[in-house]
């Protein structure tokens, strides 16, 4: 009787054993040699028999992935979809009128001989700074002679004056201007003044500042007044200066000269005092530059 009949007490087909002869299916045990595990390239590779051979291998994660997004995209269209057509099926809501139908049609008013510039832009003018600019400029006194009547001159005229009247033009026009007038007298025929106020657009920027900054700048050259000049009185960025030397030319009478610079709400002051007697008295210049500020 087996041993298998022994232990269970019935009898039954003897279980297969290990082969008698040859090599055992690992190879022999020798001691300190390492048994080959799953981790082992060589097992890996030999042919494996058994439930594990035969056990189906793990689906790849990125394909269940790529199932719900098809599944989210295809969600989100068929909801549009259904969204249009719900929309489509309904009545159009009538939008609200955008204005009243009983009012009176507008019509403008046609220009007549009474319409000015002042009254177009009655709700927006500003007296100084839109009304005549002739205005503005100082008169002369009453014991001076008028030379030059107030009156209007163009950019082309003011350009004249310039050392390079052609970089004059374009840089006066770029700096925005807008319109200039003039006036002159003479005193006791040896000195003669001229007043000149010129504005600009100061819109965006302060062209009118710009321009008395530029003309201080050289005036304290020896070429000219030779002095930094002296701040008229109420006003702090505007001066007044006093030429150090008489212009002298072969032929001519010494020419003293004195001239003053301010600004004020984008008007650009000018005054040019000439004399040939003598220096010009500076308290007098002084004075003309304060009372054309204070109509400005």
């Amino acid at each position: 009787m087996s041993s298998t009949e022994g232990q269970s007490g019935t009898s039954g087909p003897a279980l297969e054993g290990p082969p008698e002869s040859g090599t055992p299916e690992h190879g022999p045990s020798v001691p300190g040699t390492p048994v080959p595990g799953p981790s082992d390239p060589a097992a890996v590779e030999g042919d494996v028999t058994g439930p594990a051979a035969q056990a189906p291998g793990r689906r790849p994660p990125g394909r269940v992935v790529r199932l719900i997004a098809a599944a989210a995209v295809l969600g989100v269209v068929a909801g549009t979809v259904t969204g249009y057509v719900v929309q489509y099926q309904r009545q159009p809501t009538p939008l609200a009128p955008l204005a009243r139908q009983d009012l009176a049609e507008s019509r403008t008013t046609p220009a007549g001989k009474n319409t000015t510039a002042r009254t177009v832009s009655a709700n927006r003018w500003d007296e100084k700074s839109d009304g005549d600019l002739r205005r503005l400029l100082v008169p002369k006194p009453d014991a001076a002679k008028s030379e030059e009547k107030p009156r209007w001159e163009d950019l082309v005229g003011m350009a004249a004056l310039f050392e390079h009247p052609d970089a004059g033009f374009t840089g006066t026009l770029r700096d925005g201007f807008r319109r200039r007038a003039r006036t002159s007298w003479s005193l006791d025929g040896h000195a003669y003044v001229t007043v000149v106020l010129t504005q600009f657009h100061d819109d965006d920027a302060v062209p009118s500042k710009r321009y008395v900054q530029e003309q201080q700048d050289y005036l304290p050259d020896k070429k000219y007044a030779g002095n930094p000049g002296k701040p008229i009185p109420g006003n702090t960025e505007g001066r007044t200066y006093v030429f150090d030397k008489p212009n002298t030319e072969p032929g001519y009478k010494p020419m003293y000269e004195g001239v003053a610079y301010a600004w004020r709400d984008g008007i650009v002051m000018e005054i040019e005092y000439d004399d040939f007697s003598g220096a010009v008295p500076e308290s007098a210049l002084q004075a003309l530059a304060k009372q054309q500020l204070e109509r400005l």
